[in-house]
């Protein structure tokens, strides 16, 4: 094959290659755990994933593309294996992303340039605006080379990639040799382009040969496997970390993309920072599933938080303290530990969270800290001159009660019509209004107590 040298070329450009050093920056795999039991990624690392048949090393890979993408770096998925239909829905949202380019083996290699494939590219497919790029000639390793570093090219700062996968390669180009010699001269010149590549390849579905010749190029090698009924992850090379985990076996759970490994499991925290979470969670009437919205992560991810499986980032941790309107502190303080405190000073107060129908047009506000210990969380709820809301201020299921401040209100229970006037006191058992109006021309002020059961 034109461009590529022989086994002995390989020899020769292992020597070549230099290691990461403390001159290479560190960069992480977006999973923290993993990052310590290898030692940190590094620029210029090539990182070979080896898994049995099927998608363990997926949820890996998504890690690292929602950490690169986070910070704002390029990255490029090289598919051989994925339509570039059936690549947009695994990377949901991260598709969207402007940095994220697509290049596209697929199409014109297992997919025969098919028609059914190449309807994604019509520009009336509602599929834009991903940044797609097909690879005319796939099945020319030439070829696949120049798009990767013409597409490199184009881009700056630290690129990163995801090359799906090696055993796509040598069912299209036909050989091991073949792989061999686009792997020995590619991966030493994505070091040298300071990138970080991650290459997947089905371990059972290549020779020793092939493996050996890989392995002694990669930077770092990870084996994924099941044993036993449960999933298991190995580091046999990461050349130069100072790992002292290397060829031992951690157990790990996954759970979308989310990864927990054993190691973290052990970790018994001196204060419950998880049931601490959860207990101003529900102080707050908010579901799992609200807060990781509003926090931006998966609901799995805050049940495992506030089951102290995991523990969150700081910015996410900052980011879970806002959404459930509290200072960070807040969220360190042992219940029943308290100050004896007389008066709360106005502008100390913070804002709780509505229901989502009824957000747009009214606020509430805490008259006390959420983590004192109260029979009652006291709130004041302003509502918008003229204004209506399609539902109640809070899904709550216990007794509630209120005193009108100022303003003039109409409120439905059961269809029902009720007028409140300034001085008039609502007392709900169970039932829930189905809307509130705010029938006067000035924000109406209701003095709102839930009662903790």
């Amino acid at each position: 094959m034109r461009g590529y040298g022989s086994a002995r070329d390989v020899e020769n450009t292992l020597s070549k290659i230099s290691v990461p050093s403390t001159k290479k920056k560190r960069v992480s795999s977006g999973i923290p755990e993993l990052d310590r039991l290898m030692g940190d990624l590094y620029i210029g690392d090539n990182v070979l994933w080896y898994e049995d048949s099927g998608n363990f090393s997926s949820a890996f890979c998504l890690n690292f593309i929602k950490e690169t993408l986070t910070r704002k770096r390029p990255l490029i998925y090289v598919t051989f294996d994925r339509s570039p239909k059936n690549l947009v829905s695994f990377l949901g949202p991260q598709a969207e992303s402007q940095n994220l380019i697509i290049l596209d083996c697929f199409t014109n290699g297992k997919g025969n340039n098919s028609e059914v494939f190449n309807k994604f590219y019509e520009k009336n497919g509602a599929l834009w605006p991903y940044k797609v790029i097909k690879v005319n000639d796939p099945t020319s390793p030439d070829q696949v080379g120049e798009a990767i570093y013409g597409l490199h090219g184009t881009l700056s700062g630290y690129v990163h990639f995801i090359l799906d996968s090696l055993t796509g390669m040598q069912s299209l180009w036909g050989g091991e040799e073949q792989v061999i010699q686009f792997y020995s001269k590619t991966c030493p010149r994505l070091y040298e382009l300071d990138t970080i590549a991650y290459w997947l390849i089905e371990k059972k579905a290549h020779s020793d040969k092939l493996k050996a010749n890989i392995n002694k190029i990669a930077q770092v090698a990870i084996d994924l496997t099941v044993r036993r009924g449960k999933s298991m992850l190995k580091i046999f090379k990461a050349e130069k970390r100072s790992s002292k985990f290397l060829n031992e076996h951690h157990e790990y759970l996954c759970e979308e993309s989310d990864i927990l490994f054993e190691s973290q499991r052990q970790l018994k925290p001196r204060f419950d920072l998880g049931s601490k979470i959860k207990s101003v969670r529900l102080m707050r009437g908010i579901s799992q599933k609200e807060l990781a919205e509003l926090t931006g992560v998966t609901p799995s991810t805050i049940s495992q938080v506030e089951k102290s499986l995991i523990y969150p980032s700081f910015p996410a941790l900052f980011r879970i303290a806002e959404s459930l309107s509290v200072e960070v502190a807040t969220l360190f303080k042992e219940q029943g530990v308290q100050k004896k405190v007389y008066v709360y000073p106005v502008d100390k107060r913070s804002t709780t969270t509505l229901t989502k129908n009824v957000k747009d047009n009214a606020e509430a506000t805490l008259l006390l800290p959420p983590d004192i210990d109260t029979p009652a969380e006291v709130t004041i709820i302003r509502i918008r001159p003229g204004k209506k809301l399609p539902g109640h201020f809070f899904a709550h299921k216990g007794p509630e009660l209120g005193y009108l401040l100022s303003g003039q209100l109409e409120m439905t229970v059961e269809n029902q019509s009720y007028k409140i006037n300034p001085g008039d006191t609502i007392y709900l058992q169970k039932d829930i209004p189905g809307s509130w109006n705010n029938i006067s021309e000035q924000v109406a002020e209701l003095l709102w107590l839930k009662f903790v059961e």
